[in-house]
């Protein structure tokens, strides 16, 4: 069984009100040198099988038309989580 990620991200222009809050307590913690965060959306999809090419065009295609809103994000990414680090 594979398994694909997508990471979607609110577009640079639209406001971010989580990743400021974050941003926010993070030097009130004790993490310094942050200077902004944005907050964004991870998906993993398991697949019957392997993660071939076309597999990870239709997860693109998926991702473009549901997991995301196109008027206020972007899908950075869409991989095989296999290639991921850990």
């Amino acid at each position: 069984m594979g398994r694909v990620v997508v990471n979607v991200m609110p577009k640079p222009e639209i406001l971010d009100p989580q990743g400021k809050a974050v941003a926010g307590v993070l030097p009130r913690l004790g993490f310094e040198g942050f200077v902004s965060v944005r907050q964004g959306k991870r998906f993993e999809l398991e697949v019957d099988g392997d993660v071939t090419p076309e597999v990870l065009e239709k997860a693109r295609k998926a991702a473009e038309e549901v997991l995301s809103n196109p008027v206020i994000e972007d899908v950075v990414s869409v991989r095989d989580a296999s290639s991921e680090a850990n």
